[in-house]
């Protein structure tokens, strides 16, 4: 189908990766519990606008250009670690009652997640070799077989994006009522954050 081979495996295996803690999921539960439904539907749009960036980036082969240059792949690497650490580090250092560090305007957890999601170069390189093996090289289509898997791929992060974001305001109306245990979720999701710069700062 449209030179996809073991299609079901392939909305499997990425589910399965959707579900990996990562910043990602920490932008939509974050965006929701300041946004509400519109926040986290945003930061969903934007997660999915930065797979589409990153992996079509990687259809283009801009993965080899980065292995090929150790020198970029680090350069966007610690960009993206730095842009991690400081939002955790704005969530640590935010007092009680003081303005979210996270706009209330979907659009602005869309430019968030999208941020969060396209300064991971290992994304890139993840694509490029996910791909690969979901593609029949005696059928395969050009750009129609690498438009489906990442039409595939908006799909499924919608659902998932949707699901946890529905989970996440259930679960923040509840803790609205208690300030202290929001306060103290917000610090979490900072250290959080600044743990996953650190990491991306670190993996080589």
């Amino acid at each position: 189908m449209f030179g996809v081979t073991d299609y079901g495996a392939f909305v499997v295996a990425f589910t399965i990766f959707l579900l990996i803690p990562g910043p990602g999921n920490l932008a939509l539960v974050t965006s929701t519990s300041k946004g509400g439904i519109s926040g986290g539907l945003g930061a969903t749009m934007g997660v999915i606008l930065g797979d589409q960036v990153l992996l079509w980036l990687a259809v283009a082969g801009v993965a080899a250009i980065l292995m090929a240059y150790p020198a970029a792949f680090e350069a966007v690497q610690w960009i993206g670690a730095l842009y991690l650490a400081w939002l955790g580090a704005r969530m640590l250092l935010a007092k009680p009652g003081a303005a979210p560090i996270l706009n209330i305007k979907p659009y602005h957890y869309m430019r968030q997640a999208l941020l969060i999601t396209v300064l991971n170069p290992k994304a890139i390189v993840f694509y490029m070799a996910f791909f690969p093996l979901f593609v029949d090289p005696v059928h395969h289509r050009g750009l129609i077989t690498f438009g489906f898997l990442a039409g595939t791929i908006a799909v499924l992060t919608f659902l998932y994006g949707l699901g946890a974001t529905l989970l996440t305001f259930c679960l923040a109306e509840r803790l609205r009522t208690n300030p202290i245990v929001g306060y103290l979720l917000e610090k979490v999701a900072g250290l959080c954050l600044i743990g996953f710069g650190i990491r991306l700062a670190l993996s080589r």
